[in-house]
């Protein structure tokens, strides 16, 4: 019932939103600025509330003399303020009320959105008692009305027991210290108000407080046209507790649930409200759940950034929550100011306006970030509203805490970080900073679920400035700085296709954090790992992949030796490490690829690779080169290369 519910809503919004795109345009349309419409009408009845409360007086006998003289001695401008605050009034509560409804039926209230859902239930909850008691204000006899049938539904409640309604039994009952308090709630309800608004707009990635420059003077104008045409006046006259109220006209926007006491009594009246707010409070968490319990990971082009996706989110909202300079106007699916191209991965394009996207660029991969969630880790590519800003890069002081020579020229260090281990992707790697600024790349070793230390393979390079003071210099307790984490090369953990690892030399390093992410995070496809070394003292961990493969089923370890020495007594694979690779595969499609070595590796392998079947969106590579400043490969040979 609720899934049709929700399905017919949003089919009624969007062609709402088609009919007000052909009125107003796609960036003026109303239904894309309910948020930020309802702040501003949220400032149009502060700023004329502020000017009727100037010439308000709170007083039994003053009060409704006081709205009077605003309404007709001074029609020409607090008659029009008491109209337009009326009305803006109004047009919030509607406003909020749509805003809200949006994102019910387009089930955008789950999840890491509850808590934006339930500010908003609150905000609109108090937006309509605040309404009812501008009501009471002026006095006349609707605000007779009002505050009699109020007294009598709370008085229907134990803690009030009767008790709030003996005050309006005659005229002489009342004092001016009711219009004190009425008055006092009528500006305290509204600054509540705006504190949970606040609270509602922090929760909200990317979120705008003023709508477009001509939607904001098209209401403020619309509203003051309407307040001249149909001014706001007093009804029936002055209220008199000495006599019941005659009839006068009722506002059903706001005042239904008074009319309602009477017809249905405060018993009905009390369950209706009552299991009509616990409906809406508790809707996040009502079935249909359709949330997975993890995320994805969004790779951004051109800021080469990885963004975490939590569940359910669209696209936009983790690339404005990451500061990523994507152009957006509606947020649903209207304008297509944040069309992208998805580059690999699935994702679930959502309701959008067929004009927005066409049939024919949704085939050639464009998607609207706005609409589209995630079914796996993705990877886009879009254009920036301005020049990405340089991603601030936590730079941290480490402290040797051990050093490990693993083979005669592979040594493994661990490092000690001042204020703890910053949060990376398995894949991603540091740089490390010399004296003159210079720096040295090297992967993270170590998965992220362990956060004691760093984990570094340094290998030997003849002539290495950094490599040989690792080996001939550095000891345990030595400092040294480093900036990261850096790159974006990371496990794709979504998905059921096999994957092959591709590991040349101290490749490993990378390679063994994602399997060891993989292990620990319980992924169950096939991996393989192919690990290509000179000679059988170059596999310098081979224990480890040996002891991965005998615990965990899904996982098969192959050391490939390109030159195995006499005294190895090797028996097992030799070659080049792609070509073994290309020996067991003769059709990689289907298959993911993630290889990390040298830049002649990753050259040779990755067309060899494609060649056999392998989908460039499954081909995930990160080279590196013992140069001080290593040059970047072809885009077409490295796609996720974080330091090629």
């Amino acid at each position: 019932m609720l899934k049709r519910i929700q399905r017919a809503g949003a089919a009624l919004f969007q062609h709402a939103d088609a009919v007000l795109n052909r009125a107003f345009g796609e960036h003026l349309n109303p239904l894309y600025h309910l948020g930020t419409l309802a702040w501003w009408l949220f400032w149009v009845v502060v700023a004329s509330g502020l000017y009727l409360y100037v010439f308000f007086r709170t007083g039994i006998n003053e009060a409704y003399r006081s709205v009077e003289h605003l309404t007709l001695g001074q029609w020409w401008l607090g008659g029009i303020m008491r109209s337009v605050h009326r009305y803006a009034s109004d047009a919030l509560v509607l406003v909020a009320s749509l805003h809200l409804a949006r994102h019910f039926v387009f089930d955008h209230h789950r999840g890491f959105r509850s808590m934006s859902w339930i500010t908003g239930a609150i905000v609109l909850g108090l937006l309509y008692v605040t309404g009812v008691n501008g009501f009471m204000l002026p006095w006349d006899r609707l605000a007779q009305f009002v505050v009699i049938a109020s007294a009598e539904l709370l008085d229907w409640l134990p803690v009030f027991d009767g008790a709030l309604i003996r005050n309006f039994i005659a005229q002489g009952g009342l004092n001016d210290r009711l219009w004190s308090l009425l008055s006092f709630m009528h500006i305290g309800l509204p600054l509540s108000v705006l504190a949970l608004m606040w609270i509602h707009t922090q929760r909200v990635a990317g979120a705008r407080t003023l709508p477009p420059q001509a939607l904001a003077v098209g209401t403020s104008v619309g509203m003051v046209l309407l307040a001249l045409v149909r001014p706001v006046v007093s009804e029936g006259g002055a209220a008199d507790l000495t006599s019941a109220v005659s009839p006068i006209g009722l506002d059903w926007f706001y005042l239904w649930a008074l009319a309602a006491l009477y017809e249905w009594g405060p018993a009905l009246l009390w369950v209706v409200l009552g299991a009509g707010a616990f409906l809406v409070f508790a809707a996040p968490w009502l079935p249909p759940k359709r949330s997975r319990a993890g995320g994805f990971h969004m790779l951004a082009h051109p800021d080469n950034r990885i963004v975490p996706v939590r569940a359910s989110e669209r696209l936009l909202e983790a690339a404005l929550r990451a500061s990523l300079p994507v152009a957006y106007e509606c947020r649903y699916g209207g304008c297509g100011l944040c069309k992208a191209t998805l580059l690999s991965g699935r994702v679930d394009h959502g309701a959008y306006q067929e004009d927005a996207l066409t049939a024919t660029e949704r085939k050639a991969g464009r998607i609207l970030l706005c609409s589209a969630t995630p079914l796996s880790d993705v990877e886009i590519e879009y254009e920036p509203a301005q020049a990405p800003d340089r991603v601030e890069i936590r730079t941290c002081l480490a402290r040797v805490a051990r050093m490990d020579r693993l083979a005669p020229d592979v040594m493994r260090i661990l490092l000690d970080v001042e204020g703890g281990v910053p949060e990376f992707y398995a894949g991603q790697y540091v740089n490390i900073l010399l004296d003159d600024g210079e720096r040295r790349s090297y992967s993270f070793a170590n998965p992220p679920h362990e956060h004691g230390m760093i984990e570094l393979h340094i290998r030997a390079i003849p002539g290495g400035r950094y490599s040989e003071h690792v080996f001939n210099v550095m000891k345990t307790g030595d400092a040294l700085r480093f900036e990261g984490p850096l790159g974006a090369f990371f496990l794709r953990e979504e998905g059921d296709k096999p994957v092959i690892f591709v590991a040349g030399a101290t490749g490993f390093a990378p390679v063994k954090s994602m399997l060891e992410h993989a292990f620990h995070a319980g992924v169950k496809r096939r991996m393989v790992l192919y690990w290509g070394t000179r000679t059988l003292a170059d596999l310098y961990l081979r224990e480890l992949p040996e002891r991965w493969a005998r615990e965990h089923p899904n996982f098969t370890f192959i050391p490939v030796l390109s030159e195995p020495h006499p005294e190895d007594e090797w028996h097992g694979r030799t070659g080049l490490v792609h070509d073994a690779i290309l020996a067991d595969y003769p059709d990689l499609a289907g298959h993911q690829v993630y290889a990390c070595g040298s830049v002649a590796m990753i050259q040779s392998a990755h067309p060899a690779f494609v060649a056999r079947g392998l989908s460039e969106h499954d081909c995930f590579s990160d080279a590196f080169t013992p140069a001080p400043r290593p040059r970047r490969l072809a885009p077409e040979l490295v796609r996720l290369g974080g330091r090629a």
